[in-house]
């Protein structure tokens, strides 16, 4: 029932469309979300999971989990990440992979809504290191659709694998249009 009211408030009202899907068999992945230019990008990603019918999570500061908003970030896939320690923080979320049997991770390879002209790489490292596959996911506000791509498997080579990766997100545009990240290569 959930799945109906999503689908219809993202799509009928909305104008949202999904293209493509994560493979239920594939329970652990980075999902690299792009372009990320707006706070309500955290939304599609609600929509789309819940009519997917997928659990995607999402890394936060654990300060972020204390009450009264904890539940409410645990309820939307999140899990606390200490970044006070002088852990690595590939490595941290590597052990989550680890101590996890679903976990399916959205990351913004931007790393901010602002501008940028490439992509911070620890999501690359962190599914290297995981050995988990990437899923690209376009959020593409011009055309009102959520694309996701086939999942790549990192070769090691970043330079060759960020070609590939980006090649998901040529014209595709974010919220805040000026924002929007466009591949160099």
């Amino acid at each position: 029932m959930k799945k109906h009211i999503y689908t219809f408030i993202f799509c009928k009202v909305l104008g949202w469309k999904i293209i493509g899907n994560i493979d239920k068999d594939i329970p652990k992945c980075v999902i690299i979300a792009v372009p990320h230019t707006s706070w309500w990008d955290f939304f599609l990603g609600i929509f789309s999971r819940s009519i997917l019918g997928l659990e995607i999570n999402y890394v936060a500061k654990k300060e972020l989990f204390a009450f009264p908003f904890g539940a409410f970030f645990k309820w939307t896939g999140g899990t606390p990440l200490n970044r006070q320690k002088k852990e690595n923080k590939v490595d941290a979320i590597a052990k989550i992979f680890e101590q996890k049997e679903v976990f399916r991770l959205a990351i913004a390879p931007e790393g901010t809504r602002k501008k940028v002209l490439e992509w911070k790489t620890g999501f690359y490292y962190i599914a290297l290191k995981a050995n988990v596959p990437i899923v690209p996911v376009a959020f593409d506000y011009g055309k009102k659709e959520v694309t996701y791509h086939k999942p790549f498997y990192p070769t090691g080579d970043i330079e060759k694998d960020l070609r590939i990766l980006e090649a998901n997100f040529k014209g595709v545009i974010g919220k805040n249009s000026e924002n929007s990240y466009i591949p160099q290569k």
